[in-house]
């Protein structure tokens, strides 16, 4: 391995659920949970309210793996804005198949405000999944600018 690519730290986007993701996120802060610092926290009213056109751009942009985490199924403040999510996401992965894009660039999860330590444990492996992919070069040339 080149000493480069040994260097290099994957650049991760999170959109996180306000209601519940986030204050995971926060607590996991407040808790000082060691987690990898190379994520940046994009803080949604929902997990449905994302837009697959952002993570479709921010890959496009050169963001080497994205995360969707919102609230546990039951649990939506919105009461179905999780469902939405889950059924977004699922396509998106079918359309990042489709244009040749790697599975593992985009990660899913539920996390819950209790779950500090969850959280912590969700960016880690998301970092870990990224890294083994190596940087996003691919879908950045694939993808037709939106």
């Amino acid at each position: 391995m080149s000493e480069q690519h040994s260097e290099w730290q994957p650049r991760i986007l999170a959109f996180l659920c306000n209601w519940c993701s986030y204050a995971g996120a926060d607590l996991a802060g407040v808790s000082r949970l060691q987690y990898p610092p190379n994520a940046r926290i994009v803080r949604v009213p929902c997990s449905g309210r994302v837009n697959p056109g952002y993570i479709l751009k921010a890959l496009q942009e050169g963001i080497d793996g994205v995360l969707v985490s919102g609230c546990h199924p039951g649990d939506c403040h919105y009461l179905t804005g999780n469902y939405h999510a889950r059924r977004k996401f699922r396509l998106l992965k079918e359309l990042l198949d489709f244009v040749g894009g790697e599975d593992g660039r985009g990660q899913f999860s539920w996390v819950s405000a209790a779950e500090g330590a969850k959280f912590a444990q969700v960016m880690a492996e998301v970092t870990e999944k990224v890294r083994a992919l190596g940087p996003n070069r691919r879908l950045a040339k694939h993808l037709v600018r939106i």
